[in-house]
């Protein structure tokens, strides 16, 4: 059973915790976003090592340095997943866990209701990781994410997670905005222009995405850079050019 069924198949688990908590809830305020416990990336790491599976000695590096909470969150989970051999399959639960999130209005709101008592968070989790029968690195990385009140944080930590998961397998996100799809063939181009201008040793992923409102031609973003050859931006340009007074033209 794919993850996003397994998950939707645990939501009345998760229905019957949260509403037994709800005589709790209601007699306590809401949780306050500025009490939540914040980390540093080594006190991350340090709580983190220990919920986790024994790792291995040798040292491992982060491809890439990110920043704040979001980035040290998915920088120990990286570093953890890498010791254990597991990287792919973090990043495929992840992944899967956000994707289920966006068709489970139920799960959704489950994460963001700071509300929900932190034990009754927990055994949601643990409940979950158990008919999702989530690696141990992803169940106990979820856990601490329910005790710190960061499961909101879930799809952030995720999109940082694969930054690093990229950045550890050489490969370069290409974001391509056209009005329609671009055909096979198309693609196949753009994507060995790309990679001639990106350089050797990176592989170019290339994800489409549509907007009509461009009019026509590409807009091509990666490594914060951007290509706008959109028609739209094109006939921006030149209105701009024909509103210059005649002198400045001359």
């Amino acid at each position: 059973m794919a993850m996003a069924g397994r998950i939707r198949s645990s939501l009345p688990v998760l229905q019957r915790l949260i509403s037994g908590a709800d005589s709790l809830s209601s007699q306590r305020p809401p949780i306050q976003l500025s009490l939540l416990p914040t980390f540093s990336a080594s006190e991350f790491s340090r709580n983190y090592a220990t919920a986790s599976t024994p790792l291995k000695a040798e040292k491992v590096k982060l491809p890439l340095a990110l920043f704040g909470g979001t980035g040290n969150y998915a920088s120990a989970l990286y570093l953890s997943a890498v010791k254990s051999n597991v990287l792919d399959k973090v990043e495929s639960e992840l992944l899967d866990l956000v994707e289920a999130s966006r068709r489970s209005t139920t799960f959704a709101q489950f994460t963001k209701d700071l509300s929900v008592p932190k034990d009754i968070r927990v055994k949601a989790i643990n409940a979950i990781s158990d008919e999702a029968k989530l690696s141990d690195i992803t169940r106990n990385f979820l856990v601490i994410l329910a005790e710190n009140g960061r499961l909101r944080n879930i799809e952030d930590i995720t999109k940082r997670f694969v930054e690093l998961t990229m950045a550890h397998k050489g490969e370069v996100n290409v974001t391509v905005t056209s009005v329609i799809a671009l055909p096979p063939q198309e693609e196949k181009e753009l994507k060995e222009t790309l990679q001639e201008l990106i350089g050797k040793g990176k592989k170019v992923k290339i994800q489409q995405k549509i907007d009509p409102s461009i009019l026509g031609g590409l807009v091509v973003e990666f490594s914060q850079k951007v290509f706008d050859m959109s028609i739209k931006t094109r006939a921006k340009q030149m209105e701009r050019f024909l509103r210059q007074p005649v002198t400045e033209l001359i």
